[in-house]
């Protein structure tokens, strides 16, 4: 089963084309990680798969369904707000920064969604919240304000926050790029057992050890285009491309 698909994807900014006709196809249960230097729009196009920026052209479905549009006939209408809204709980995301509510605990930042969006009874997204906040290694901080946390624990209450939303894709934009380096691995580990649990995963990285041994599939992106993309193992280790080689060599 695809559980994203973009075809021929296009953004532009103004004057400035971002994404210059994307193909991507993210099986169910798949990891996908997109590689690539700064700029070179992974992270719009993460941005795009939910609907946070609208393609200029081509298309882009999510378990089946086209993203913030609906087809009626031969053309196709953006949906209302709500639609959009509605549709974009099944997808988490988790982004650089942690975006935390400081004012709330951990337990509130978790609860919040479920209960406002979704419907939940406290009873039931509190449990939730507990079982996950133990799932990411946080069991006994449902107390702790962000503030009291480090920024590896902050980020780590931010998945488990797009968890208790019960997505069927995760999308990660960069979620280690704002941390100290010893704080990156308590990150990567849950996102270790996330794929290992079947999760779908988009992962915008520069952890390339993590590409290689969690990826099922590796995309490198330069300028606006996938510029190579397979099995992480020969991505990484013997591209096709020069421009591939030429970033793996700085990176690694």
């Amino acid at each position: 089963m695809t559980m994203v698909a973009a075809e021929g994807v296009r953004k532009r900014f103004g004057s400035l084309e971002v994404l210059k006709g994307i193909d991507l196809e993210v099986r169910h249960g798949q990891v996908l990680c997109l590689l690539g230097p700064s700029g070179s729009g992974k992270s719009t196009f993460l941005r795009c798969v939910n609907h946070l920026e609208k393609i200029d052209a081509g298309r882009l479905s999510v378990g089946g369904e086209l993203v913030g549009y609906v087809r009626r006939g031969d053309r196709l209408h953006e949906l209302r707000e709500k639609d959009i809204a509605r549709r974009r709980r099944d997808i988490g995301m988790v982004f650089q920064r942690f975006n935390l509510f400081p004012h709330m605990t951990a337990l509130q930042n978790i609860v919040e969604a479920p209960i406002r969006v979704r419907g939940e009874a406290r009873a039931c997204a509190v449990r939730h919240a507990r079982e996950l906040l133990e799932r990411v290694g946080l069991a006994g901080r449902e107390d702790s304000y962000p503030a009291q946390l480090s920024g590896g624990q902050q980020q780590r209450v931010a998945i488990a926050r797009a968890l208790a939303m019960r997505p069927k894709l995760m999308l990660f934009d960069e979620p280690t790029s704002a941390l100290d380096p010893e704080l990156v691995g308590e990150v990567l580990d849950v996102m270790r057992d996330l794929a290992a649990e079947g999760m779908t995963m988009i992962v915008v990285t520069h952890e390339i050890g993590f590409a290689r041994e969690v990826a099922d599939v590796a995309v490198f992106m330069d300028d606006g285009v996938v510029v190579e993309s397979g099995d992480p193992r020969t991505v990484l280790t013997d591209p096709c491309h020069e421009r591939t080689r030429a970033f793996l060599s700085k990176v690694l």
